[in-house]
């Protein structure tokens, strides 16, 4: 009887998995069939009356939006469709269009990347998040702000997704001690502001170039299009303090407004933290050399500008120090007792690193390249332009919450490769600094809270069962409008005193 069960339940599982993976299968032949009709109507009807380059390069455009859009193929795959299209359409030579593949600010990424690598894999991330939930105790409220300082400092140099990832456990374990202890019930608002602490503290960490791929992206769109080097000491000196009040927004909305709590302090699970801290032991050799890398790279990047100044005979860049930092780490012995580790990273590392988001980098530069050089992108600002308006701080709150709103469903870097030309082009045809309209739009990108798809660590999380669809609707809608409103006043009022150069820039 048993056997029998067995063999039905396995043929219902297997008739399960395969009906999944046809429905799957056939929404991914439909985008595709969608995206092929769309880029076939663009390069024929050519709505929009452009030439006949401009509207090749808008057909490539059409089909690589669409299939972001409906994700019916990888992204890192879509992104190098412009390989194909561009020199086979007689868009650009190949040359033209593989050079942006290699822009520097792919390499930044990739030495953040590395270092992000080092950092997991002897466990320093585990430490350093342990000891911040330490720091601020285990009663309820004070968990969770434990939870998004930790998150959101971890964020700020290592992948959301990494850092979701590495958290989602810890606070698995702490809910479970609460949970044992106080009853499902009683916890229930202390379980959901953690999970959704993970999530959105990471996505709020946005206060380095490299905490976020849209803040390198923008970053990378400026030096190519203004020749204006946003260095990462400009860019931590105004947005970690923006990312600071966006996570204690974060924090006394989820606490005070939306889930407040009765969990007083509790030894349990102080004993956990006490637990897995005493399990790490000691900093070990390798921990301490991969802070020592960490350290000196994130002060030679904060220093650079005055380093430049006192001295003639090099040139230190964002980029530069990444790739001294990453490089080291395969130089630096890790006097670990594992045999197969002798360096702090070993090349089998680098499986783990997130390639695809590289070749999404050059996709997007590439796709940007044509657009601007085809002039689609000063037509639209132009167009949008003329609906705008003289009321600039009305502008950029609509441009932040339109790129809030617009990536619950879409990456946020293609969103970010994609709408950069296009509030550029607003800008210029406005005479306003393109910063205005441009770090808004970026920082936005990376907020959105509403949906499970919206990010990767909105999908880890409630992949927990720990809260449901309307509680992260709710909650990530309340901090959509409050990030909206913080972003634009900070960026509007507050950038230009910060960054005196800022409004100059035209």
């Amino acid at each position: 009887m048993k056997k029998r069960f067995n063999c039905c339940y396995e043929k219902s599982f297997r008739q399960t998995i395969y009906l999944t993976r046809m429905k799957s299968l056939s929404r991914n032949q439909i985008f595709i069939a969608i995206a092929a009709v769309l880029f076939t109507f663009m390069l024929v009807a050519n709505p929009f009356h452009v030439n006949p380059n401009a509207a090749k390069v808008l057909a490539v455009a059409t089909l690589m939006i669409t299939l972001w859009l409906g994700e019916a193929m990888p992204m890192p795959v879509v992104a190098l469709l412009p390989l194909i299209f561009f020199p086979l359409m007689g868009i650009c030579k190949m040359d033209d269009a593989a050079s942006p593949y290699a822009n520097s600010v792919i390499f930044l990424f990739l030495g953040g990347f590395l270092i992000g690598l080092a950092v997991e894999k002897w466990m320093l991330h585990k430490r350093i998040a342990l000891s911040i939930v330490k720091l601020t105790g285990t009663n309820g409220n004070r968990i969770v702000l434990g939870f998004i300082l930790a998150t959101g400092l971890l964020s700020m140099w290592l992948s959301n997704t990494a850092t979701t990832m590495m958290m989602f456990p810890i606070a698995m374990s702490v809910i479970a001690i609460l949970e044992h202890k106080h009853g499902e019930e009683k916890v229930k608002p202390v379980a959901v502001c953690l999970m959704l602490s993970l999530a959105y503290a990471s996505n709020l960490s946005i206060g380095t170039i490299i905490a976020t791929p849209p803040n390198g992206s923008y970053v990378n769109f400026l030096a190519e299009r203004y020749h204006y080097n946003f260095s990462f000491r400009d860019w931590m000196l105004l947005f970690t303090p923006l990312s600071l009040l966006l996570l204690l927004a974060l924090y006394f909305i989820m606490t005070r407004v939306i889930y407040p709590n009765k969990i007083k302090d509790d030894k349990e699970t102080d004993e956990l933290i006490e637990h897995d801290l005493k399990q790490l032991g000691k900093l070990s050799h390798p921990e301490k050399r991969v802070l020592w890398v960490f350290c000196i790279t994130a002060f030679l990047w904060i220093t650079a500008d005055i380093i430049n100044s006192v001295q003639k005979m090099v040139k230190l860049d964002d980029t530069i120090i990444a790739m001294i930092g990453a490089v080291s780490l395969f130089v630096v012995p890790s006097k670990s007792d594992i045999p197969e580790t002798k360096h702090l990273l070993e090349w089998a590392d680098t499986k783990k690193m997130a390639w695809g988001i590289l070749l999404l980098f050059g996709g997007g530069l590439t796709l940007a390249k044509q657009l601007e050089k085809a002039g689609l992108i000063q037509q639209l600002g132009n167009w949008i332009a003329g609906f705008a308006g003289n009321n600039v701080l009305l502008l950029v709150f609509t441009v932040t919450i339109i790129s809030i709103f617009v990536s619950e469903i879409m990456s946020n870097i293609a969103q970010v490769i994609v709408f950069a030309p296009v509030v550029a082009g607003i800008s210029d045809a406005m005479h306003i600094s393109p910063l205005l309209l441009g770090i808004p739009m970026t920082l936005g990108a990376s907020c959105a809270g509403m949906l499970p798809m919206g990010t990767p660590p909105n999908a880890i999380v409630f992949a927990s069962h720990k809260l449901q669809l309307k509680d992260m609707v709710k909650t990530g809608f309340i901090m959509n409008i409050v990030s909206a409103v913080l972003i634009t006043l900070f960026c509007y009022y507050l950038m230009p005193l910060i960054v005196p150069n800022v409004p100059l820039l035209k």
